[in-house]
């Protein structure tokens, strides 16, 4: 009898779980860079730290929740989460730019309440 082998990463959960991958990654980089990172954004070490766990909880849980939510729920949260991360960016570049030291905060301050918003929305949105 021949056994059917289906592929567990389809084309509808690839994105997802790349996404996951890369803010597991960011969240490597801020809590093991923490300190370095601190000094070259001018922001406190903490955020650093707070903002790598809080990347950590929502790429697990971004990956956690791949087989069970709509590729539809993924889509419009990741525009949304990539959207406000742009204008987070974008917005810290200009405070930058006028001197402020403010902007790095603006951008890691975003990187720690954005994945968490994120991962609640995922994980109250409805089942497939």
């Amino acid at each position: 009898m021949a056994e059917v082998v289906t592929s567990r990463v389809s084309r509808r959960t690839a994105g997802p779980i790349a996404d996951g991958a890369f803010k597991l990654l960011l969240a490597a980089v801020c809590i093991a860079g923490a300190a370095p990172l601190g000094r070259l954004l001018d922001t406190p070490t903490w955020l650093l730290i707070a903002s790598g766990a809080a990347l950590l909880t929502c790429g697990g849980i971004e990956i956690g929740y791949v087989r069970t939510r709509p590729a539809r729920t993924y889509t419009r949260l990741m525009i949304a989460y990539d959207s406000g991360w742009v204008l987070a960016a974008l917005a810290g570049l200009l405070m930058a730019w006028q001197g402020s030291g403010a902007g790095g905060e603006v951008w890691i301050g975003y990187q720690t309440g954005a994945p968490l918003v994120f991962a609640v929305l995922l994980a109250t949105a409805a089942a497939k």
